[in-house]
């Protein structure tokens, strides 16, 4: 059987054109909750140190209902690019996406912390994942990539809480 020059050149078209639809080895990252969101919430403004790696970012509340994972670079690292099978070394700030209470924050033990992406909540190690070292990001998780419906009842979290995390990473490896 033989295929026309016509059928030929349709296929090897349409290849190319699907082949050029590929994925990077590194996760695409949305500047802005509009690309990567299709929930109706607003996240939570960075009110200090949005910038600044040597202190301590804050921020408040976020407003609507969080359904999905949304990721913001506020610095964008330069350095090498986490996987989700890396051990990282990160600075964190934990809160509360509906009233902003910080839950927890490795600024309290005055140093960043190392870990496994893979003993993590999903959210936490999605949104790291395709960070560069020396970045520091805004990550917004819905409940049910969080902690669900059973956190820990010592850590403040409430069942099916949204979370916001603002990390900053300092190490792979």
């Amino acid at each position: 059987m033989t295929i026309s020059r016509t059928a030929a050149a349709l296929f090897l078209t349409a290849t190319l054109a699907l082949t050029g639809c590929g994925g990077d080895d590194e996760p695409a990252v949305a500047a802005d909750s509009a690309q990567n969101n299709a929930s109706a919430y607003a996240a939570p403004e960075i009110t200090a140190n949005a910038t600044d790696l040597t202190k301590e970012p804050k921020s408040g509340a976020g407003s609507g209902s969080v359904t999905a994972l949304q990721i913001k670079d506020l610095v964008v690292g330069k350095g090498k690019v986490a996987k989700l099978t890396d051990t990282v070394t990160v600075h964190y700030v934990g809160t509360l996406f509906s009233d902003g209470k910080v839950f927890d924050s490795s600024w309290e033990g005055g140093r960043p912390i190392s870990f496994s992406l893979a003993r993590v909540v999903p959210g936490f190690a999605q949104g790291i994942e395709g960070m560069k070292i020396g970045g520091r990001r805004q990550i917004v998780i819905p409940g049910d990539l969080a902690y669900g419906p059973n956190p820990d009842p010592r850590s403040g979290i409430p069942p099916n809480a949204a979370l916001v995390f603002v990390v900053d990473l300092t190490a792979i490896g």
